[in-house]
């Protein structure tokens, strides 16, 4: 069942209410289990406190060398750190005017919500704080970290009732990452929502980021983003600066050049959030979002538990 709205329908204006409680249903239903265990994120992470050490693999961190157990052994080894058992995580929501388009189950404003919700449920049915950066094009609006359902609610509601963005110019990702870099100094979750369509600068952000936070960076697309239909003449309209194009879609070349750009547009931003250090998550219009979800948790804490096994 899908709890999102489609990008014609206008349930959200008018009943964000009762949208917000069946995001929350169907998301604790189906993600209902996966925090049992040692962690009380939603993703398994890394702590402050040491915990026990293992012989040094290709990629560990050299920051966290046991030096005293590799000068008995005389074998490298690193010093795993326990996960925190409270955790103050944070949503970096942009709220471009780019995200204000969907053309198949939902647009991408509603899946940037339904990612912020997956987060937000899961981590704060524990105890852990949540709060939210909103970046428009006009500046930022942070919303103070607290515990419980209802400021999560009431944070929510704020995203899902916010007015849609009419050219404007593009959001600046990379100044809303400093600034959260800026004002959290304890270590803990930041999960970054966006299309990544915003102007070049928030690499480098997002790699200072994530050397000090946990970081997850869930990136919103739209299959027509990816490819262009074949219907003839089309209008291409830029939301963010309201520049114009049409073209002729019936030509295949045109197609095809449109087709290799767009990938080749999209793993470099693959490819960017990979070296920042983040972990990456697409959610498309057109899947099971929440699926999607599942699968990212599910294989983030098998890779987990096999490193551990590996290493014992």
């Amino acid at each position: 069942m899908n709890v999102l709205p489609t990008s014609g329908d206008t349930q959200m204006a008018q009943r964000p209410e009762e949208v917000l409680r069946r995001l929350q249903l169907t998301i604790t239903r189906r993600l209902d289990g996966l925090l049992q265990g040692d962690y009380q994120a939603l993703l398994p992470g890394l702590g402050s406190e040491p915990g026990d050490s293992r012989e040094y693999q290709e990629g560990d961190d050299v920051r966290r060398m046991d030096w005293a157990v590799t000068a008995r052994t005389t074998v490298p080894h690193v010093r795993d750190p326990v996960a925190d058992r409270e955790l103050e995580s944070w949503a970096i929501v942009d709220c471009s005017a780019s995200l204000d388009f969907g053309t198949a189950n939902c647009e991408k404003r509603d899946l940037a919500l339904a990612a912020v919700a997956a987060m937000g449920f899961m981590t704060t049915r524990t105890g852990n704080r949540f709060g939210a950066l909103i970046v428009k094009p006009d500046g930022i609006t942070r919303i103070p970290s607290r515990a419980g359902r209802q400021p999560l609610m009431a944070l929510l509601h704020r995203l899902a009732t916010r007015e849609r963005v009419d050219g404007g110019g593009p959001t600046d990702l990379g100044a809303a990452i400093t600034s959260h870099m800026v004002a959290r100094s304890r270590r803990g979750l930041a999960v970054v929502v966006s299309d990544f369509l915003s102007p070049p600068g928030w690499e480098r952000p997002l790699t200072g980021l994530a050397a000090r936070h946990q970081v997850l960076a869930i990136e919103v697309l739209d299959p027509r983003e990816l490819e262009l239909p074949n219907v003839g003449y089309l209008t291409l309209v830029d939301p963010e600066t309201g520049r114009r194009m049409e073209i002729q879609t019936a030509k295949a070349s045109l197609r095809l050049r449109y087709a290799e750009a767009a990938a080749a547009q999209r793993a470099e931003i693959g490819a960017a959030i990979r070296r920042s250090g983040a972990q990456h998550l697409v959610l498309r219009t057109d899947r099971d979002w929440l699926r999607d979800v599942v699968d990212f948790v599910l294989s983030a804490r098998r890779r987990r538990g096999a490193l551990q096994r590996a290493t014992r």
